[in-house]
């Protein structure tokens, strides 16, 4: 079996997927990785013929077990080069998915595991995100919930951000909006305001659905 740059591109966007909590489905794959339909179409029945994938009934997509190892190791590498861009290069933590998204494939085995031993394995990359496959329910087990869901005069601090979205990114940057950011909610009606670091400003509830956080009294 080749494996190329495009299949381990679907492979890893199908176990992103599920992470959001997202059924995939081949429109799904088309959203995400930004394809025509007939270019998924071929790229499925190729992950099928190498036994990457299984298609369902209702053509929901799952990884088989040798698809899942493909796309965990791919989703590894990302994890270890958006630390490396931030923890030793010093690269806005905005810009680092993307810088990722072209080097993950460039990485060999031998300077993984040296990354591994200056970064260590685990731990969460620049947007607080941890390597792996992380639900939605696996987060709301932790006691973290969306920033949409906060209420009024709750202390907050931001967990983790969906980070496949450059303009969002930039956007939460700006607003000061990151891992780490503790905040106040001041009002929960139509849009979210919040105060935090001394500044007020307001983000639309679809911004705040990619914003995980938790009770600072938790």
């Amino acid at each position: 079996m080749r494996l190329t740059i495009s299949k381990e591109n679907y492979l890893k966007a199908i176990a992103e997927a599920e992470s959001e909590g997202e059924i995939v489905k081949s429109v799904t794959l088309s959203r995400w990785l930004a394809v025509s339909a007939p270019a998924v179409t071929m790229a499925i029945k190729r992950l099928r013929r190498d036994a990457l994938i299984r298609v369902g009934v209702e053509g929901q997509i799952t990884l088989t077990p040798a698809g899942r190892e493909i796309a965990n190791r791919v989703l590894n590498r990302h994890h270890l080069i958006e630390r490396m861009l931030t923890e030793i290069f010093g690269l806005e933590w905005y810009k680092v998915h993307d810088e990722a998204e072209q080097l993950e494939h460039a990485v060999s085995t031998d300077f993984e595991s040296k990354l591994i031993e200056k970064l260590g394995t685990g731990g969460v990359c620049p947007h607080g995100n941890m390597v792996g496959t992380d639900t939605p329910r696996d987060r709301r087990e932790r006691g973290l919930k969306p920033l949409d869901e906060a209420r009024a005069d709750e202390c907050l601090t931001v967990v983790s951000v969906f980070e496949r979205d450059r303009s969002l990114l930039e956007y939460l940057n700006d607003a000061g909006i990151r891992p780490g950011v503790r905040m106040q909610v001041l009002s929960s009606n139509g849009g979210v305001e919040l105060e935090a670091g001394g500044q007020q400003f307001r983000i639309e509830r679809t911004v705040a659905a990619k914003v995980w956080v938790k009770s600072d009294l938790v």
